[in-house]
């Protein structure tokens, strides 16, 4: 068990085990290949139409994936090196890369999500064990052991997969993602101090709540993490849906 200590860029004197970290690297490899295989779909004309997520186009969300990967190359210098580098420059460099990425043609931007994202797994694979557990701080400011990267990375690449609007749905979501997920997202709704509910996945038998509250939503575990996160307005649940604030 890795015990984060207090200040940043130390590392504790437990390792993680490297096998672990290797099958999530792996796991990471994997999605963002099938996400490069949907991308490869795409047309010039396609990547100005909608995403999911309200005023990005799909052209928005490949460049926010690449930015992101770069990002994060970041948070590994900064465990590898003690050296701090944040995860992004400025919040308003984040959102003026993306904006200029957008308009990109399809070319350029599978060029650059491929070549971003074998950046930071080329990165990932080589980092020193005793390095992992060294603390950093995410884009809002959270310590973090560096550790959670490959999660962080995993988490981009599944829910913008789903945000291109390509057949790649929350259904598709491995079991072993949800089982992560779902309670991430409960934690979150939980830290927005929104309305309370219950969440019932009937596929799992996973259960969490938000707060006091006595409303219950059940549903499969996909479409529950989906609703938690904004990614549907609740098909396919039961039960009185809350109604939602914005998702981090």
């Amino acid at each position: 068990m890795i015990r984060a200590p207090g200040t940043v860029g130390n590392v504790t004197s437990d390792a993680p085990e490297i096998t672990e970290i290797t099958a999530q690297l792996d796991t990471v490899a994997a999605a963002t290949e099938l996400l490069l295989e949907s991308a490869r779909k795409l047309t010039d004309a396609d990547l100005v139409e909608p995403s999911l997520l309200p005023g990005w186009t799909r052209g928005h969300v490949l460049a926010h994936l690449s930015r992101n990967a770069d990002s994060l190359v970041n948070l590994l210098l900064w465990a590898r090196t003690g050296i701090e580098t944040p995860q992004y420059a400025s919040m308003y460099l984040r959102e003026a890369d993306i904006e200029a990425g957008a308009p990109r043609p399809l070319r350029e931007q599978l060029e650059d999500l491929a070549a971003s994202a074998e950046r930071w797994l080329a990165l990932a694979r080589v980092m020193p064990a005793d390095r992992w557990p060294a603390i950093v701080r995410n884009r809002q400011g959270g310590e973090m052991p560096a550790t959670r990267v490959p999660w962080m990375r995993l988490v981009e690449v599944e829910i913008h997969h789903v945000d291109l609007v390509l057949g790649y749905t929350p259904a598709d979501w491995s079991e072993a993602f949800l089982a992560r997920l779902l309670p991430q997202a409960v934690a979150d709704r939980a830290a927005l101090a929104g309305p309370g509910f219950t969440v019932h996945a009937t596929d799992t038998g996973y259960t969490g709540t938000t707060g006091a509250g006595a409303t219950t939503v059940t549903g499969p575990a996909a479409a529950l993490a989906a609703w938690l996160i904004g990614r549907s307005t609740g098909e396919g649940l039961t039960g009185e849906l809350p109604d939602l604030a914005a998702w981090k």
